[in-house]
């Protein structure tokens, strides 16, 4: 409970104390009561006539003892206690008193509990308290935000007369105008002449979200809810939510705060925006960590583990460490909930690979975007497995289980997962030899810089047969060079073609398949050039021997071998002299066994 809310109850309790002093400054002293109402322990001395001609339960209540002088009279759960039925008697009085937003809500439930309506009086209670919220509280967004405040203790009956949906409308609709507002205000020409919005203006329509941290969770949900529905931003949306579970999850722990906070944690996880970087990853990891604190529900925590794993590629190392919360677990971090957001992310890719739209394989570039989220999630899982590498009680199956998670063509470089596995090595000395042949096949040591590769060659904590290829590779890259160095123009083009058919497989594995599709594509749609230039060429050739046919039938003379020798001439010469190149045969051989290569070295 803030201070706010501290201070409010001790005058709440105070208020109780003195009901009967206070009373006895307002009731008429000379004329002797003759009805004693007793409201949740405190008593009033009244008098019958003022209430009976407002309040229709009171009129029953004070008619079933018309036999006695002084009747008395309990009011059971009433609503708003002591203070809220004080404030009715003074109305029943027609005392001058303000209805004010922190009151209004109590004094509509009271009018309807008390029956204070326009059949047994004109202008009464509850008219003026509907009138009070209709025309002032509900044009203001911070008058609904203290009403609402005030009907947590009311529920379900300001539930049942609307005046808890009629303050979350009209809170969603101020604060859907206000972004408008907010947005038209940003509007601006560019330099070209177009109107645009400039997104580094500071948002003014977002000063709600403070409002809404004095909410109870219940109520905040459902105010969150409505904004959603109207149409409020994702990003103010998260921010709002991003504050309440700042407020809310810093509290002292004990028995009855961990079921507040897990309630909290987990409604909170049910209003998150569906759109992407809504809400920032960092918030997102501690939403996790609570979520694993706390022991919420398994199904707020997959959700969790799917929104990180769909935006993996902006993490940072410090998200991906999750301590141990949970008993049972014997490593430093949570290894486990790491290997699942992982699979969601490489899921994720393999959905996107899968997809059978032209338009996703047509980019030209050789990193499409969902490539270089991989390439940053791999360098993130290297240093993630460095970090946790160095705990004794990690064990290999889940340190393979990590590294494995990823698609191999994720890694361009195996640097960082070499140096991972150097360190687990170095930290589990007591490894079978064959754990460690099974570890070190993660590593392709044609992906490791000369550096690595030097360093790996000679690090006795490999297996043998590891350090042998790791030295041989370190060879034939040294041999390449050599022989790119020395060699001259047409012998530099043969080593390297030599070098790219050794080196195919790392470059296939290197390569996403979407990429090594569109690669493909474009060397299709040239092989289909060339195939149409050929049947446009076939179908002269065709016509030259219908031609010579006919004129075989005329005549076997000299004649016709003469127009034949003329022709071939034509035909041979006008195909060597255009542009001077090679034949078309050739061409289209040269392509097609380009593709065949290409598909090898994706196959590998």
């Amino acid at each position: 409970m803030d201070k706010h809310h501290q201070h409010h109850h001790q005058q709440r309790l105070s208020s109780a104390k003195s009901s009967g002093q206070r009373c006895n400054e307002w009731i008429f002293r000379d004329v002797p009561s003759d009805i004693t109402i007793e409201v949740n322990g405190g008593t009033f001395a009244l008098h019958k006539f003022p209430l009976v001609s407002r309040s229709g339960r009171l009129r029953r209540l004070v008619s079933e003892h018309r036999d006695s002088d002084i009747s008395k009279v309990e009011l059971i759960d009433l609503p708003g206690g002591i203070e809220s039925f004080e404030l009715a008697a003074k109305f029943c009085y027609s005392i001058y008193f303000e209805i004010t937003s922190l009151n209004v809500a109590q004094l509509r439930c009271v009018s309807d509990y008390l029956e204070m309506t326009e059949e047994f009086s004109e202008d009464n209670l509850g008219s003026c308290a509907e009138e009070y919220l209709e025309s002032i509280v509900c044009k203001n967004l911070e008058m609904c935000v203290e009403v609402l405040q005030q009907c947590e203790n009311l529920l379900p009956l300001a539930d049942e007369l609307k005046i808890v949906c009629r303050c979350i409308d009209a809170i969603a609709s101020k604060a859907c105008a206000e972004q408008i507002t907010s947005s038209f205000s940003r509007l601006e020409y560019s330099s070209s002449g177009r109107l645009h919005v400039n997104r580094q203006a500071k948002c003014e329509g977002d000063w709600w979200i403070e409002d809404l941290l004095v909410i109870r969770i219940d109520l905040y949900q459902r105010v969150i809810t409505a904004m959603k529905c109207r149409g409020v931003r994702p990003e103010s949306i998260g921010a709002s939510l991003s504050n309440y579970a700042q407020k809310e999850l810093t509290k002292k722990v004990d028995s009855v705060s961990t079921s507040h906070e897990r309630l909290v944690v987990e409604t909170i996880i049910g209003l998150l925006p569906f759109e992407k970087l809504a809400v920032p990853i960092s918030f997102l990891f501690g939403l996790l960590r609570s979520a694993v604190m706390l022991d919420c529900t398994i199904a707020c925590r997959l959700d969790l583990e799917r929104r990180i794993g769909s935006q993996l590629d902006i993490a940072t190392l410090d998200d991906l460490l999750i301590p141990s919360f949970r008993n049972g677990y014997e490593t430093l971090f949570d290894v486990d909930t790491i290997r699942r957001i992982l699979v969601n992310f490489s899921q994720q890719d393999d959905c996107v690979d899968d997809m059978d739209d032209v338009s996703i394989f047509e980019s030209d570039s050789l990193h499409s975007p969902s490539q270089s989220a991989l390439l940053e999630v791999s360098k993130l899982v290297d240093n993630y497995l460095a970090e946790i590498a160095p705990d004794a009680n990690l064990k290999l199956a889940q340190f393979m289980a990590i590294a494995e998670a990823l698609p191999a063509h994720a890694r361009t470089i195996h640097d960082g997962l070499y140096r991972a596995i150097d360190i687990y090595l170095k930290a589990h000395q007591g490894i079978q030899d064959a754990d460690k042949k099974k570890l070190c096949k993660l590593i392709d040591f044609q992906k490791l810089s000369q550096e690595a590769g030097a360093h790996a060659a000679q690090n006795e904590r490999l297996p043998l047969q590891s350090m042998i290829q790791a030295l041989y590779f370190e060879q034939l890259r040294l041999r390449n060079a050599l022989c790119c160095s020395y060699a001259d123009d047409d012998s530099k083009s043969v080593h390297h073609h030599q070098s790219w058919q050794i080196c195919s497989g790392a470059l296939g594995a290197a390569m996403s398949p979407r990429d090594n599709y569109a690669s493909l594509r474009r060397e299709n749609r040239e092989l289909k050039l060339e195939l149409s230039r050929l049947r446009m060429r076939l179908n002269d050739i065709e016509k030259e021997q219908i031609y010579m046919k006919r004129n075989m039938e005329k005549s076997h003379s000299r004649k016709f071998m003469s127009s034949f020798s003329k022709i071939g001439k034509l035909r041979i010469f006008r195909q060597r002299s255009s542009r001077g190149s090679s034949s078309p045969s050739r061409q289209s051989y040269r392509t097609d066994s380009k593709v065949i290569e290409r598909t090898c070295a994706s196959v590998q």
